[in-house]
Order: structure tokens, then sequence, then C-alpha cells
């Protein structure tokens, strides 16, 4: 957006994006060694934790008015990258801490899809938890994009209900194929920070040194072979 307006919210923005680096480095949510998470994340150097946040009850508000004018600046636009929305969906677990603070926020009513045990083949029992009308739309809210498979599996169980869902909110993508797996099903992710803006801020900060940065840098851009299996 340009002009006086514009800038005033950019330089507000990166403002709290800078606090927020502070805060996920202050808890501890971000270290460094050898880390594989499931069939994603594969020998990365770089491991983020952000349900750190829970024990920050004003952080996690802050988040939460960060992720609203970030929303509300969204649909002001002409153009809107963001879809109006009636529902707040968390992912179980990560998502539902942020997705609570964020209902709470907004005013907007909050649901989540149950997670579905491996032995459960078949709806025998409540699949979504929250008062909703086919023909709704969600948004959805997750703390740690990385694949997309929990996100995408909650999409479509969604859908599934008659739910309609055509954005979905992370707090931070790991920028490791969820972007792609979700606009192959129509859904745009708006993710507050990437990983790679994350490191950069906290490596201008001196937080982590000169070697840490460069090795998970050249991870997530791919350059030392060890990626995930959705690039």
């Amino acid at each position: 957006m340009s002009g006086a307006g514009g800038r005033a919210r950019g330089e507000r923005g990166s403002g709290e994006r800078l606090w927020l680096t502070d805060l996920l480095w202050r808890l501890g949510c971000v270290q460094f060694g050898d880390y594989t998470l499931g069939r994603t994340v594969e020998n990365s150097p770089v491991f983020v934790n952000p349900k750190l946040i829970i024990a920050r009850p004003g952080g996690l508000a802050r988040i939460a008015r960060l992720i609203d004018d970030e929303l509300r600046t969204a649909l002001s636009l002409r153009h809107r990258p963001v879809q109006p929305f009636q529902l707040i969906a968390g992912v179980p677990i990560g998502g539902l801490h942020i997705a609570t603070a964020l209902s709470l926020q907004m005013g907007q009513p909050l649901l989540y899809v149950r997670p579905r045990p491996a032995w459960d083949t078949r709806a025998s029992r409540v699949e979504i938890e929250g008062i909703y009308r086919p023909g709704n739309t969600a948004l959805v809210v997750d703390d740690l994009a990385a694949g997309g498979g929990s996100l995408v599996e909650a999409v479509l169980r969604l859908r599934e209900a008659g739910i309609y869902v055509h954005d979905a909110v992370v707090l931070i993508d790991r920028e490791q194929g969820a972007e792609r797996r979700l606009q192959q099903i129509g859904v745009r992710l708006h993710p507050i920070l990437t990983l790679e803006v994350l490191l950069t801020f906290l490596h201008g900060q001196g937080r982590i040194s000169d070697d840490e940065h460069a090795s998970a840098i050249r991870y997530l851009r791919g350059t030392d072979g060890s990626r995930s299996e959705f690039d």
C-alpha cells in the first residue's frame, strides 16, 4: 500500500515481526542441531517450536492482535488477498492456542477438526467441534507449516462438512511444500513469518552465529540436498 498510512502500517508491521522474533528467541523456540520430524523435515539444522508461546499470555494476546491487524488490512483492500470468513478453525494441537486467542481478539466463533486416530476408518464420532452451518467460510489457523499435511487434512475435512476454506494463516512457514500443497486445493497460505525471515532477523541481532545462519539458509534453499519429500 502506498502513501503515508501505508508506510506507517508497514513500519508497524516490521516492528511487530521484530518483536515476535525476539519473543520466540527468548522463549527458546529456536534451536540448532540435527532434527528429523516425521516425513517432512529431515536432517534440519534448525528446529522451531512456537508452542512455547503459551508460557507468555501477554505475548500470545499480542500475536492475536498482530494477526487481526494483518487480516483486517487484507480484507480492506480492493483486490482482497483474504476472503471474508465467519469462523476460525484451529489445527490441533499447535494451532489451537493461536486460533483461540485470535477468536477472542476478533470476536469470531472457533471450531476445530478433531484428530482422527489411525485405527478409526469411519466417522464413528463427532468430527468437528464447534457450531457451524454448511455454507459457512472458515479461516484455518496453525502455528507452523512445513510440508502442509496437517493443514491439508484439516481443510479437506472441513470441506467434507460443507464449510468453505479459502485461506490459512500460520505463525511460521518453514517453506517446505505447504504453500504449494495448499495452492493445489485452492487455499492461500498467509505466514506471519517465514523461517528464512526469522533467521535473518536473529542473525542481524547477533542472536545466532554466521555458521548457524548459513547452514540453515543452505538447508531451506535446498543447496545441501537435505529437504523434504514435498520439494
